[in-house]
């Protein structure tokens, strides 16, 4: 489990805050958190 988040962190990270949804997407897996 604390793998997945320090691979989450160090990879390329990008964070849509939008005004109704939180989108999360890492570069190499995809949106990770809806």
């Amino acid at each position: 489990m604390f793998n997945f988040f320090w691979d989450l962190f160090s990879n390329d990270l990008a964070i849509d805050l939008g005004t109704a949804n939180t989108l999360v997407h890492v570069k190499s897996q995809g949106i990770v958190l809806r």
